[in-house]
């Protein structure tokens, strides 16, 4: 594999991207989303304190407002990163751009490394910018600001590359919409099991919580979600679990008590690595 390769083609997806005006399309959205983002919250917080609601419990309430809109952006984030990725390889191959490409001195390798990387800086870019201006939109309009956005944020781009990096590798393989179906379908079930496993924790199921655990070391998406509920959670709710109730709390699936653990990060560092070597892998088994 070549790096000067790598980022020939990593450029040329950028490129082919902002050309297919994508990158506009989710600007705008991303414009729109924090406008209604913070028109909602505004209304929400005039409401309260014009009804006398205490200030300590309307932050609380915009935090989690804040941490479901993070879990709806992070569902439109995941079919977003998916439905670019999956064609990446497949269309090259459908259109028959792929031999062009390769008959000249470049590898498979150096082909899906450098359309990964080129979507991977396009989808964390995205999810960066979009993050933080809903962020900062909540904070300026209701004085809340999470404990950790950067965190929060940066786990909710990790996120976005793992479901990129997934979707590439069966779009090594399969048709690119059913590469992007079966990448989106298989976030989903990762996220329920994860919520299978939170309710088996606070009921003592260990069964049921062993499953999840597996789930998240298969497919590694919900327990980087996880980060960005703790970075997105304000310390009086994590004070009022160690209280009392917290079993009850961790049941919750938009609670974390506590940031993934470091043997989980690398692990799911390493998760991205050998779905990238497979994809590689499965690409330069194809028949063109």
């Amino acid at each position: 594999m070549t790096l000067r390769l790598v980022l020939v083609i990593a450029g040329l997806t950028v490129r082919e991207v902002a050309r297919r005006r994508i990158l506009w399309v989710l600007l705008l959205l991303s414009v729109a989303s924090v406008l209604l983002v913070g028109w909602g919250v505004e209304r929400l917080v005039s409401i309260a304190r014009e009804q006398g609601v205490d200030e300590v419990q309307v932050r609380i309430g915009v935090s989690q407002v804040l941490i479901m809109i993070a879990f709806q952006f992070s569902f439109v984030l995941a079919m977003s990163a998916a439905f670019l990725a999956a064609p990446a390889i497949a269309s090259d191959v459908e259109t028959g751009t792929v031999l062009a490409m390769l008959a000249r001195p470049m590898r498979r390798a150096d082909l899906v490394v450098g359309r990964w990387l080129g979507l991977a800086v396009v989808v964390v870019a995205y999810a960066v910018l979009s993050g933080l201006m809903a962020i900062g939109a909540v904070g300026w309009i209701s004085g809340h600001v999470p404990p950790s956005p950067l965190v929060a944020v940066a786990f909710l781009a990790f996120q976005s590359v793992a479901v990129l990096t997934l979707a590439l590798a069966f779009g090594s393989r399969l048709p690119g919409i059913a590469a992007g179906a079966v990448t989106v379908v298989l976030f989903g079930l990762s996220w329920f099991a994860g919520v299978l496993g939170n309710i088996a924790v606070a009921l003592g199921a260990a069964p049921l919580e062993g499953l999840g655990n597996v789930v998240r070391v298969l497919l590694p998406t919900d327990g980087i979600w996880r980060g960005v509920i703790y970075g997105l959670e304000p310390p009086m709710v994590l004070l009022a679990a160690v209280g009392g109730g917290r079993s009850v709390m961790e049941a919750n699936p938009f609670f974390a008590s506590a940031p993934p653990p470091l043997p989980f990060v690398i692990w799911s560092v390493i998760w991205v690595a050998l779905v990238l070597g497979i994809a590689v892998r499965l690409f330069g088994r194809r028949e063109l």
